[in-house]
């Protein structure tokens, strides 16, 4: 292992993209962020365009080379995390995307999805491991081809080609060269057979989705392209593709079965280590895979809820109640409790266990005493209320009680979010000094494969923890606080009728 290599992470959020330089420490010499465009051209939609997303990405990442005064041709490696479920549709002639790509929060497809659960719903919960629901990327795809008569006339000639994130990312990297997808985020497309380890065929037989469209399935961690020297300015490995929350599990160093962590970003991401068997939920709960490494796949589950921290950025930018979502922390140390207030932050509906994209957002309690600061205060307890409904059966499903976990994400430097999780949860919560854990995630799978380190443990050894949080309410409080929150989810679901 040498301090001096360096790695390149190219890390593409919800909503911005981010380069980094790493070194052969698992330190960050530099990094560049920007943000690009979120498109609603309807209530339900939530759309990105893939050409600014990737010029913004050539931006971004030459400012973090040249920040970190790296050359091209000085990296070891580059690995890539992504949002996972986006859809890109793109010609693989040209390389340009033909349409805009449709964003895992997007709702377009509920309808279809509530029509085809009652043939297909336990038969792909049963072998992808996912709940049939709109953040399906095979769902999106199919809606497109279905509303686009064009786009489905040359998808069945062979002339398009379909991806996530990081499939997109590849491809224009290598110059239109390669067209892959990694096993974690191919695992969350919906349309991956977790128990015949490749593409669902009668699913995708029946959406009508031609098998050809779908990109190769390789490692999450091991060289599985070469840059084009004419894009980045050298002939760079590709060396690792991780969707984020299986990034950050990594990056967190849950490397052995039973490890937990929660990600909290623009929702908030629970996973667990599950190890070399897929567990199938029963309750709702996803089953990812946590990432490939040398043909061999660990596994994980999962709970989301997918909008928490997005309700605080609401509450900033939509109520205008926040100068800065930062401001919540203070505003909920302010008051001694939520006043009896509950919000619910179901602005695109509920994920883990409830499943119901009818769902909205919900503040319920509301009396002449409440103030901003109760409302700022209901909205960090619902983030961690969304986890509880979860974790319970996460760690009765894969037999493992989950007494510890790390947290990382832009939101858990917020110590009373992570205080009232201890609270809540009866954990102990573990933040480390870098809560930036998916960009690490993604330069150790780079760097493992390209011999920067030679065992994952090697990887963690210069990580320390920041803070640590333990549990300081009684079980009796804990338990009536929830009976609360579960009263209001309740009165939260159903409420968008077709």
């Amino acid at each position: 292992m040498s301090s001096e290599s360096r790695l390149l992470v190219i890390d593409e959020g919800t909503t911005g993209t981010r380069a980094l330089v790493f070194d052969g420490d698992g330190g960050v010499h530099s990094q560049s962020y920007s943000e690009f465009t979120q498109h609603h051209p309807a209530s339900d939609r939530v759309e990105h365009d893939p050409e600014e997303i990737w010029q913004l990405t050539l931006a971004r990442l030459r400012d973090a080379l040249r920040d970190s005064d790296t050359a091209a041709d000085d990296l070891a490696a580059i690995g890539i995390t992504n949002q996972r479920a986006t859809t890109v549709l793109w010609d693989r002639t040209s390389g340009e995307a033909v349409a805009p790509a449709i964003v895992w929060q997007d709702l377009r497809t509920a309808s279809m999805a509530t029509r085809l659960a009652a043939e297909w719903g336990a038969k792909v919960q049963a072998r992808t491991g996912w709940t049939l629901a709109p953040v399906y990327s095979s769902l999106s795809l199919c809606w497109m081809l279905e509303n686009d008569k064009d786009l489905a006339r040359r998808a069945e000639a062979g002339e398009l080609a379909f991806g996530t994130i990081d499939s997109w990312l590849v491809h224009r990297l290598t110059g239109g060269a390669v067209h892959v997808i990694s096993a974690s985020n191919a695992a969350v497309t919906g349309s991956y057979d977790l128990l015949g380890d490749s593409w669902y065929h009668d699913w995708l037989g029946a959406l009508g989705l031609p098998l050809h469209l779908f990109p190769e399935v390789v490692d999450d961690s091991g060289v599985i392209a070469t840059t084009a020297a004419d894009v980045v300015g050298a002939e760079v490995p590709i060396a690792a593709a991780a969707a984020d929350q299986s990034s950050a599990l990594f990056g967190q160093g849950c490397v052995r079965p039973g490890m937990a962590k929660t990600t909290h970003g623009t929702g908030t991401f629970l996973d667990m280590n599950v190890g070399r068997e897929p567990v199938i939920s029963r309750h709702g709960l996803n089953s990812i895979i946590a990432w490939r490494r040398d043909g061999v796949t660990t596994y994980g589950l999962e709970g989301y809820a997918p909008v928490t921290g997005s309700a605080v950025q609401w509450l900033r930018d939509g109520a205008e109640l926040l100068d800065s979502a930062a401001d919540s922390e203070a505003l909920a140390r302010s008051v001694d409790d939520n006043h009896g207030v509950y919000f619910v932050p179901a602005l695109t509906g509920l994920g883990a266990p409830s499943w119901d994209s009818s769902a909205r957002g919900l503040l319920i309690g509301i009396s002449p005493g409440t103030t901003r600061a109760h409302l700022a205060r209901a909205a960090l307890e619902g983030i961690v209320y969304s986890i509880k409904d979860f974790i319970e059966l996460m760690a009765e499903e894969s037999g493992r009680p989950i007494t510890a976990m790390r947290a990382d994400g832009g939101a858990s430097a917020n110590d009373f979010l992570l205080q009232f999780q201890a609270d809540m949860l009866g954990a102990t919560i573990h933040r480390p000094v870098n809560v930036e854990a998916t960009a690490s995630g993604a330069a150790y799978l780079a760097g493992l494969a390209v011999g920067v380190w030679n065992d994952p443990e090697d990887c963690f050894r210069g990580t320390a923890d920041d803070a640590v949080f333990t549990p300081s309410m009684d079980e009796g409080s804990r338990e009536a606080h929830y009976r609360q929150w579960q009263r209001a989810v309740e009165r939260a679901k159903g409420w968008v009728q077709s």
